[in-house]
């Protein structure tokens, strides 16, 4: 009946393989930047590289960068889409935790570097970095998990792993704005580098984790 199965998912949540309880903040920081870029990507950029105030939504000038931003994202998700076709050479050849750490922080500098950016265009070169950090995000911390869980429960843990990607996210959505204009003292932009060093907090935290079927990581024992 119910109860029974919400009692046995709160069984499996507590019994959560230490593979799973590691990954879940690498998930953590990893989703936590990505909804601070969703969110602050177009006033930041509007501020930061158009010169508008933040408050200026329905000038042309501020949906001309909503409109930049909007291409921008497609870039991202474009170089996503290539670098997923060599994500398993590359974790063959380094390893699964490696090629996430790096994706990772390649993804973080990119969204720092948008506060240093002198142009618009300049931030192509930004999101080229974040299309590297999307694509391992999507990919490798399910094949580390994968290798970590009972078959049987892969479904359950496939479920719960689901809730380090809600979880950061309502985070910011309640955290973000205040600290925008309380903290950041309205410059959006801050909140990308936040992001950015998010991605690098998540890099590091990879390299606690028990990777425990892969490949490279066998062949050193």
């Amino acid at each position: 009946d119910e109860s029974s199965s919400l009692m046995n998912i709160f069984s499996d949540f507590r019994k959560m393989p230490k593979t799973m309880k590691q990954l879940a903040w690498v998930q953590f920081f990893s989703w936590f930047g990505l909804f601070g870029m969703w969110v602050f990507s177009t006033p930041a950029i509007a501020s930061h590289i158009y010169g508008l105030e933040i408050s200026d939504t329905s000038s042309k000038g501020f949906q001309d960068a909503g409109d930049w931003v909007g291409i921008l994202f497609g870039v991202y998700n474009a170089v996503s889409a290539v670098y997923a076709f060599f994500l398993p050479a590359i974790a063959k050849k380094i390893g699964r935790k490696k090629t996430h750490a790096y994706s990772l922080i390649i993804g973080g500098i990119g969204l720092i570097s948008i506060f240093f950016m002198p142009d618009k265009n300049w931030l192509i070169v930004s999101m080229v970095g974040v299309g590297i950090a999307w694509a391992s995000i999507l990919a490798m911390p399910y094949a580390i998990l994968a290798g970590s869980i009972p078959a049987r429960k892969m479904g359950v843990y496939m479920g719960i792993f689901n809730f380090f990607i809600v979880l950061p996210q309502i985070l910011n959505a309640l955290i973000g704005g205040p600290m925008v204009k309380y903290l950041y003292d309205d410059k959006p932009v801050m909140a990308l580098i936040v992001s950015g060093v998010s991605f690098v907090i998540a890099a590091l935290l990879v390299a606690k984790v028990d990777d425990v079927d892969d490949v490279v990581e066998l062949q050193k024992v």
